[in-house]
């Protein structure tokens, strides 16, 4: 049987984390989070959710070196918690990237139609399908290669987007043709928190889930050369540079855009591309957020297959799906991911106030699960190392600051849990999710009592 291969390396793993984050949510909705906090409350609650990013990446650092396994999440979870919450771990973070990839090729199809108003969204969506289902069949190294370009347009964008920003906040570049400095009036004229600061919460809740995706550096540490120098710097990089985007493309849209105006529909890049007389502002706009969608795409199936892989190894799914062909690609995850997300498509179609609307319920608390697990097992791990005899002077990279930094990454997922209990509109999300996990439990544990009177 064929294993996975490394063929990976830095800046493939650092590009793929950023691939994974950097999505709609910054090019279209960020506008939002910045009329419901105002613009200090929203670099706040980004600020919040950048420390608490950095903090799970830190310990999932320091364990995909010691413990660098394809699919990591839930193999640390059942070395250091159990077999049961591993599955559970696995399942939730497939079912979460599976859903993401269904409403990924909806908006692919959509934003086509921009520039093809008479075609079908359909046929462009099954278009992207093809071609994201091609990258990740092909080799791991043409995956990595793809994602490393998506993703870096994703980034030239935000740096010109942060940089003639800039020049507009301090009356360099004129905007709407008045040329006067901006500087950050925007920020204090109707106070700090102009709709109090309770919205702050709200937001973080928000900010959260925009950043979820960065642990896929633990998922390809597994296919990366050297991943005891790959993997800590990718995580450092990828961390920096999403403080830097998000905090900076948020402090630059406080201050051109007023925040009574942010919440509206165009996006908020496209506002300030616009105000400078940027020509074609919306079509490069929508160039640049159909490349996010199919990197996020990309890095959804690359994650799912991965999970399905793992899983099987493990042989908690059929050991068909652990196999790998001569280029280390695990061909069955693969088209067992897809046809998992293109269900989860058909469900939004046909059945998206049921059994959709549970999907994306279920899939959305999937992060903050990984992230706990991932201190916990951070924790453990620590734990385990000392009662062997072994120096911690001996790991290839520890996480600086420990044990501070889990213990802040569970504090700040407990009070996001706590923010979803209070949340009139997030707490139906707890009705399905419970149930689910309680389904998942059982269904290992009465596959686990079969397997055991049969291994008697």
């Amino acid at each position: 049987m064929a294993e996975l291969k490394r063929n990976m390396e830095a800046r493939h793993l650092t590009m793929i984390s950023l691939g994974g984050v950097i999505g709609t949510g910054l090019f279209l909705s960020s506008g939002y989070t910045v009329y419901q906090a105002g613009p200090f409350g929203a670099i706040l609650a980004y600020a919040i959710g950048s420390v608490l990013v950095y903090c799970v990446m830190l310990s999932l650092g320091e364990l995909s070196v010691a413990m660098p396994y394809a699919g990591s999440f839930h193999m640390y979870t059942k070395k250091f918690i159990g077999p049961g919450s591993a599955v559970v771990v696995a399942i939730l973070y497939w079912l979460n990237w599976a859903v993401a990839l269904a409403s990924e090729f909806t908006a692919a199809g959509l934003l086509m139609q921009r520039w093809f108003p008479t075609s079908s969204a359909w046929m462009w969506s099954a278009v992207f399908i093809a071609v994201v289902f091609l990258l990740n069949i092909l080799s791991v190294r043409i995956y990595g290669e793809s994602e490393f370009w998506f993703a870096s347009i994703k980034v030239i964008a935000i740096i010109a987007f942060i940089l003639i920003g800039l020049l507009g906040i301090f009356g360099i570049m004129p905007i709407h043709g008045v040329r006067h400095a901006y500087l950050l009036t925007n920020f204090y004229r109707d106070g700090l928190f102009p709709n109090g600061i309770i919205p702050v919460f709200s937001t973080l809740l928000t900010v959260v889930f925009a950043f979820s995706g960065t642990e896929v550096v633990g998922v390809a540490a597994g296919e990366t050369k050297n991943p005891e120098k790959a993997v800590p710097r990718a995580i450092h990089t990828t961390v920096l540079r999403l403080m830097i985007f998000f905090i900076g493309s948020i402090g630059v849209m406080g201050a051109l855009i007023p925040w009574q105006k942010a919440g509206v529909d165009t996006s908020p890049f496209v506002l300030v591309f616009q105000s400078i007389g940027l020509p074609f502002a919306g079509d490069i706009m929508n160039f640049v957020i159909l490349t996010a969608v199919l990197s996020a795409a990309n890095s959804g199936l690359y994650v799912c297959s991965r999970m399905v892989w793992s899983l099987g190894k493990e042989k908690i799914m059929p050991t068909m799906f652990a196999k790998a062909n001569k280029q280390g690609v695990p061909v069955n995850a693969v088209i067992f991911s897809m046809v998992g997300s293109l269900l989860a498509l058909l469900s939004s179609v046909f059945a998206a106030s049921t059994v959709y609307l549970a999907l994306v319920a279920v899939s959305g608390l999937a992060t903050l699960v990984v992230w706990v697990s991932v201190s916990v097992c951070h924790i453990l791990f620590r734990k385990q190392l000392k009662q062997s005899g072994k120096s911690v002077d001996d790991l290839a990279y520890k996480a600086p600051g420990y044990p501070i930094v889990p213990i802040v990454a569970i504090i700040l997922c407990f009070v996001s849990f706590i923010l979803v209990c209070l949340d009139p509109e997030q707490r139906s999300t707890l009705y399905y999710v419970v149930p689910f996990v309680i389904v998942c439990y059982a269904i290992f544990y009465i596959q686990k009592r079969i397997h055991d009177k049969r291994g008697k």
